[in-house]
């Protein structure tokens, strides 16, 4: 993983989420707490604008800065998970010596651990997680397995996809939609919406690139 191109998926990340306004929003607006949208939206518009500053530093180094700015970027409990996720990465990435495909998925592993260890929750929960440990699974499998860069994007954007689709009629233990009951069953959590949003950002980089 290049500095080039974690900056170019800042950038894809930030157009996508500001593309999907209207779908995040009115998720949020059904079973959430309603400023989902606008404290993602904050995060991408601080790390879109740090890309001179993350040009000059390494990898590793790179997304340990976004993790700090965004625990101190995003509200919520959105801030202090993301933020683990990118200062978990990092962490990762500087014990490898060297950046290739595996390495990467172990980091976005570790990352996807991270927030489970933070947010104390796992897969089920109706959560961003929901998204993020199946694409955490599916990458690391397909590294291990030699797999072409173009092939894992696509199976990436599936996953995601699938994940996503999940929580419609998952049951809520976490965040104000577990308040809901099984009124939040049948709706799709918006934290998951954002992350396979992201998700795909970063694969269609991938696969243009």
């Amino acid at each position: 993983m290049q500095t080039a191109f974690i900056i170019q998926s800042i950038n894809s990340i930030y157009h996508a989420i500001l593309d999907h306004e209207a779908d995040i929003e009115c998720l949020d607006r059904e079973i959430g707490d309603g400023d989902h949208y606008i404290n993602m939206k904050r995060g991408c518009e601080v790390i879109a604008g740090m890309t001179d500053e993350l040009s000059a530093l390494s990898a590793a180094d790179a997304l340990n800065k976004i993790g700090m700015k965004l625990l101190s970027t995003i509200g919520g409990a959105s801030g202090p998970l993301f933020a683990s996720f990118f200062m978990s990465m990092s962490k990762t990435l500087k014990a490898s010596e060297t950046l290739n495909t595996l390495q990467i998925a172990l980091a976005f592993e570790a990352g996807v651990q991270a927030i489970m260890q933070r947010g104390k929750a796992q897969a089920g929960e109706k959560t961003m997680l929901d998204v993020l440990i199946p694409v955490a699974n599916t990458f690391k499998q397909m590294a291990e397995q030699a797999k072409s860069s173009h092939e894992i994007a696509i199976a990436l954007k599936q996953v995601a996809s699938t994940g996503l689709e999940s929580t419609r009629n998952m049951l809520a233990t976490k965040g104000r939609a577990s308040g809901l009951g099984e009124r939040a069953i049948g709706h799709l959590d918006a934290g998951a919406k954002s992350c396979e949003v992201m998700i795909h950002a970063v694969c269609d980089a991938v696969l243009i690139s």
